[in-house]
């Protein structure tokens, strides 16, 4: 059966501008992470053990002599790997190769190339993984968040004055993308050392906020 004198109930059309806004904040690392690696090898275990470790030793010596806490100073890794020879398709035991890694926080990142210098110094034959960071990150990124808040108002504002349309200030939307600001890698370093120590540059650090925000008009 057909019912008829009804009204029909209308819905109104909510009119929205989307736009996505950045925030950039560059900020100075405060502390740098790197790891310092002693390679030994030799034909007898034991003694190849024995000899890295002493030399391991005289490394984290070194490092505290320098200050740097010693829970700033942490095991990465130890291996002990046999090493061989390929002499015309046959497979000859060379001997064994001990590697000790340490990963070591620095808190003044102008002491870096001092650091690996003296690691160096001692009997250090790898640095590696060269990270600079930030202690208090989460305070950055709210900069960088407000910066963006604030890009988003002036997209909306811009849009809305330039299509004659009249914006609502208070937004019905505001959606925050997530963001990865771990440290920054630096660079992987040889072992060559100048005279004049060895130079490492710490740049600046670059948090990025991004959100999405939806206005009425």
């Amino acid at each position: 059966m057909l019912y008829s004198g009804i009204p029909s109930l209308s819905v109104p059309m909510v009119r929205v501008i989307t736009v996505t806004g950045s925030g950039v904040v560059e900020a100075l690392p405060n502390y740098v992470q790197l790891q310092v690696e002693v390679r030994s090898e030799g034909e007898e275990v034991q003694q190849t053990q024995v000899e890295n470790a002493e030399i391991m030793n005289r490394v984290i010596q070194s490092l505290l002599a320098l200050n740097i806490p010693r829970e700033n100073i942490q095991t990465a890794a130890f291996n002990i790997f046999p090493q061989y020879d390929f002499i015309e398709g046959k497979q000859l035991f060379r001997g064994y190769e001990v590697t000790n890694a340490l990963t070591v926080k620095i808190d003044d990142t102008e002491k870096a190339g001092i650091v690996i210098d003296t690691a160096v110094a001692n009997g250090a034959n790898s640095v590696s993984s060269i990270q600079f960071g930030l202690d208090n990150p989460e305070l950055v990124y709210q900069q960088a968040l407000q910066r963006a808040l604030q890009n988003t108002q002036t997209k909306a504002q811009t849009i809305a004055q330039t299509m004659k349309l009249t914006l609502y200030p208070q937004p019905i939307s505001i959606v925050e993308e997530q963001q990865q600001n771990g440290p920054v890698l630096y660079k992987t370093l040889s072992m060559a050392s100048s005279q004049a120590g060895t130079p490492i540059e710490q740049g600046e650090i670059s948090v990025t906020a991004t959100v999405t925000v939806k206005y009425q008009y």
